[in-house]
């Protein structure tokens, strides 16, 4: 079961492209097209195009046998009797005040519930969504909208807790208005869910009335969700004279996953694992599961199988996603935890522990894992020191479980080895006192120091660089430093540390940041542009104008994003012309996009770094309309008003701002700068105070805060408030300094 959404989707190019929050809406396909037929005299192929699953089922009758039945089959369907498993016999369930019954009519299912006024209404279930261990259901609008019911089916056993429904925020209190109410945009399929649950999705959304007329080839996660379009596949596959043009090596199709084929192993006597030939192995499998297993953004409607930085953009090991040790915190599926592990750098990939058609594992329990690693070497006490059956399985150490969507229990695909030692001293949990809950990971760190004799290692070394960085230690920078400069850790991890570089703190770090620019993997290139933002966009332009070149789709996206600013008069022909090129593709995935108020806002950003001010106007006035909850549109509003002098404006959004979202500290701030500029320094006080309560961590609402307090005549406040701040960042340079006015030492 795929999750329909995250929680707290976040945003992942530093204010210029999109929040994975979005979802979008519905009017659907309904047919498998069929390939139209080729004269044998037609000299040059037509355009590739998806035949559908029967067409592929002659000759790969194996595999559509192991597909069917399988996650990714049942992934969405139209709701009937046999597709639908929750109790819709007149069951009811009562949640945050409001009772929704479940019930049949004329063969059909409904939910009798709150609607969008918060008022009870019928809703038809159109479309089941995912199957075990929960399944949702969507429900169609007039717009074209399909939207994620928030109350599910558990669809597990009765013995496991299954068998009920249940509603997916329990514990939020919620009415209509609630952005995670299920007529709300979070819970919209179209732009979060469906590209993942069904076949060459085409989303087709039209900001001009805001409806959709989203499409689909095939309802499911089929053959060509993978393969990509088959239909130069079934030219070649019948040998249709006149086309022999076609590649024999890719056989027609996009790309062969054939990561598997011919690959030697052999087993080191010495560590007991087996090393991989590397020879066969390019990314290609794993950036295919990658498109939906991972936690990313989609820029474009055209991804291609086996190249997902082409039209996606990766989340990193943000804070908010997980945790310092890179262990899963927020729902980020499995990509960027495996991409941290050992095994994807020794060249594993997806279908060596499963089987690609049904998804099974390849081999039940440790079976799995001891296709490579020896059980004379793993499989014992010795090793684990856990009696058979209570703790001896290879995942309950190496990929411990976290729960999502209340029941939906899923294993971290990082495969590091438990350090509950380095637990303890960053926070994060380990898998020791998951299982041995009334143990302390000190009790923990004991046990493994006196099996093994040593606090043990690993392959994953930055959980001490990302802490100290987020937590602002002493030696934050050089440990930092560190982890850029050792190419033996996962580049998902050193591209984060690239996107954690406080360059005006430390300039001697743009030398790291130049390396990145430069490296050959998109993801260190991507975050050393999203690590531009902190400079000025002439220095912006002299690092980064070769990325307006870049190979990779994404990254020039991000280039031109984060070169805006620069005025083409700054530009050779020659280069206005790779800005050019570019910012049109970043526009045109602004435009996919255009449902999403994350993209309407990097739209109206774009506008106002261009001075184009009416066009960044109306983005950010359709970013409010999209969300009224979206606290960056307040905020770039408001401050596109102050640029034009309209700060009583600037003052209405921010405060209509506050009546949505009042526990939002960057609009307290926000208001309060804008009350300092009036002059209004007692009621700006207000706001500052209440942002820095709000967001504490936030270092820079401390520093305003404090400043003010002074001009106001309260220095002895302000000397608490930085004070304060310092125990939590405590070589913050700007804080430094102003406790030395302060205090004058």
């Amino acid at each position: 079961m795929r999750s329909t959404l995250t929680k707290h989707p976040s945003v992942i190019l530093i204010g210029i492209l999109l929040a994975i929050a979005a979802i979008s809406g519905a009017m659907l396909m309904q047919e498998e097209p069929v390939i139209a037929s080729i004269s044998e005299q037609q000299p040059n192929l037509p355009a590739m195009s998806y035949v559908g699953r029967r067409t592929c089922v002659d000759c790969h009758a194996e595999q559509d046998r192991l597909w069917q039945g399988s996650h990714h089959d049942l992934a969405m369907q139209e709701a009937n009797e046999e597709t639908v498993l929750g109790d819709f016999d007149n069951g009811e369930l009562t949640v945050h005040g409001i009772t929704t019954r479940f019930f049949r009519r004329n063969e059909r299912h409904f939910v009798n519930t709150d609607g969008p006024d918060g008022q009870l209404a019928d809703f038809e279930i159109k479309y089941t969504f995912g199957v075990t261990p929960l399944q949702q259901y969507l429900i169609e609008f007039p717009d074209g909208r399909l939207q994620a019911f928030g109350i599910a089916w558990d669809s597990r056993a009765k013995d496991q807790g299954g068998q009920r429904w249940f509603h997916l925020y329990p514990d939020e209190p919620m009415n209509a208005q609630h952005e995670l109410h299920w007529t709300q945009r979070l819970q919209n399929w179209n732009f979060m869910c469906a590209e993942c649950h069904s076949t060459h999705v085409q989303k087709n959304y039209n900001p001009l009335d805001r409806t959709y007329d989203t499409r689909w080839a095939e309802i499911d996660v089929s053959c060509e969700a993978c393969h990509g379009p088959a239909s130069h596949h079934l030219i070649w596959a019948r040998r249709i004279v006149g086309h022999e043009q076609i590649d024999r090596v890719t056989k027609g199709l996009t790309l062969q996953l054939d990561e598997r084929s011919n690959v030697n192993r052999d087993v080191n006597p010495l560590s007991g694992n087996t090393r991989r030939d590397l020879a066969g192995q390019s990314g290609k499998e794993i950036q295919t599961c990658g498109q939906c297993h991972s936690r990313r953004t989609p820029l474009f409607d055209d991804p291609k199988p086996g190249q997902l930085l082409d039209s996606h953009v990766l989340s990193l090991l943000q804070a908010s996603l997980y945790h310092a040790d890179g262990q899963i915190k927020d729902e980020v599926y499995e990509y960027g935890s495996f991409a941290q592990s050992k095994m994807y750098q020794a060249g594993v990939t997806c279908s060596d522990c499963h089987e690609p058609h049904s998804l099974k594992l390849r081999v039940d329990g440790n079976g799995v894992c001891l296709q490579c690693h020896a059980g004379d070497k793993y499989e014992t006490e010795t090793h684990h020191f856990h009696p058979k059956s209570a703790g001896s399985g290879c995942v309950d150490c190496h990929m411990p479980i976290r729960t999502y969507m209340i029941v939906d229990t899923r294993r971290d695909h990082q495969f590091s080895i438990p350090r509950p030692h380095l637990a303890a001293q960053i926070g994060a949990p380990n898998a020791c006192t998951a299982c041995h809950a009334d143990q302390t990971p000190q009790w923990a760190a004991d046990n493994l120091r006196k099996w093994y004799g040593h606090d043990p290692g690993g392959y994953q070394n930055y959980a001490e660089a990302l802490h100290a960085v987020r937590s602002g230690t002493e030696n934050a920078y050089d440990r930092l430093m560190a982890l850029l400069e050792d190419r033996n850790q996962p580049v998902i991890a050193r591209a984060t540390a690239i996107e954690e570089l406080d360059l005006r703190l430390n300039p001697r770090l743009l030398n790291a940041l130049v390396d990145a620019l430069h490296d050959d993997d998109p993801l260190l290139r991507s975050a050393g542009l999203t690590a531009l933002g902190q400079l000025p966009p002439t220095q912006r332009w002299l690092l980064a104008s070769e990325r307006l070149q870049d190979p990779v789709r994404s990254v020039r996206v991000l280039a031109a994003a984060m070169l805006k600013e620069v005025s083409s008069d700054e530009m050779s022909p020659s280069q206005q012309i790779s800005f050019h090129e570019s910012r049109e593709e970043y526009l045109h995935s602004l435009r996919f996009n255009a449902d999403d108020p994350a993209a309407q806002v990097s739209l109206g950003d774009f506008h106002t770094a261009r001075v184009e001010y009416a066009e960044a106007e109306q983005a950010y006035r359709e970013a409010l309309f999209l969300d009224k909850n979206w606290i960056p549109a307040y905020i770039n509003y408001a401050d596109l008003l102050r640029r034009t002098n309209r700060d009583g404006e600037g003052e209405t959004v921010l405060r209509e701002g506050l009546i949505h979202r009042p526990e939002a500290g960057a609009l307290q701030y926000g208001l309060g700068l804008l009350l300092v500029r009036k002059k209004d320094l007692s009621r700006a006080l207000v706001f500052l105070k209440r942002a820095v309560e709000l967001e504490p961590e936030i270092i820079r609402y401390s520093y305003i805060y404090a400043v003010a307090l002074h001009s106001a005549g309260q220095s002895d406040l302000a000397q608490v408030i930085i004070s304060s701040a310092l125990s939590k960042a405590p070589n913050d340079l700007s804080l430094k300094a102003l406790k030395t006015q302060l205090t004058g030492k």
